[in-house]
Order: structure tokens, then C-alpha cells, then sequence
């Protein structure tokens, strides 16, 4: 079993840059692949990065590849979305997901945190 919450998100304007982070409790959060996604207004939930339970691999979105970058420190149970030069199609509430590998993370993940919204201006 594992838990998730996410905090970091807000408001911020085009071109700026926001650190989310998934605090994760449970044994197994450090041999769990992590992921985040996102859902906009009318659109269905979406990948957006992946890390493997090492953080030797990662995968993006083609839609945040060169902009986000995804992290983790399982000495802190913790994973992380960096997020540059953000648009306003970047605005959407995201999650932080949790699961047994990072083939299942990036499709079916295991657990799901609340999520966090995150609101770009133009």
C-alpha cells in the first residue's frame, strides 16, 4: 500500500516555473515507479512523466520533453515535478501515481494521490 500527496501547485504566468512534489508513505514507495499526470477542464486524465524506483530511467510526454523534468529522493519518499517554461495548455489539476513498474506507471498505475491544480496565465 501506498500513499500519496501532492502539494506545489498554484498560479503562475506563462514562461514561469513550478516544483511539484508527491510525498509518498508505505513500504513499498521506494521500489515503486512513479508518474505524474495531469487532467485539464473536459479532457481526460493524461501521462505526463515517469520514473523508474532507481531514477535511472525517466519518460515524458512529447507535449513537456525539454521542459518538465521528474525526480525522486527515496531517502525522503518523495518525487518531484520540475516544470519550466510553462504554457497555459500546461494548466490542469495534476497527480502523482504510484506503481509496481514503469511500464504499468505510465498506463495503469496502482495508487493515485488527490491531485494539485496548477494554473498557468497568459
Amino acid at each position: 500500500q501506498v500513499q500519496l500527496v501532492e502539494s506545489g501547485g498554484g498560479l503562475v504566468q506563462a514562461g514561469g516555473s513550478l516544483r511539484l512534489s508527491c510525498a509518498g508513505s508505505g513500504r513499498s514507495f521506494s521500489t515503486s515507479a512513479m508518474g505524474w499526470f495531469r487532467q485539464a477542464p473536459g479532457k481526460e486524465r493524461e501521462f505526463v512523466a515517469a520514473i523508474s524506483w532507481s531514477g535511472g530511467s525517466t519518460y515524458y510526454a512529447d507535449s513537456v520533453k525539454g521542459r518538465f523534468t521528474i525526480s525522486r529522493d527515496n531517502a525522503k519518499n518523495t518525487v518531484y515535478l520540475q516544470m519550466n517554461s510553462l504554457k497555459p495548455e500546461d494548466t490542469a489539476v495534476y497527480y502523482c501515481a504510484a506503481g509496481s513498474a514503469i511500464a504499468r506507471v505510465t498506463t495503469t498505475p496502482d495508487y493515485w494521490g488527490q491531485g494539485t491544480q496548477v494554473t498557468v496565465s497568459s
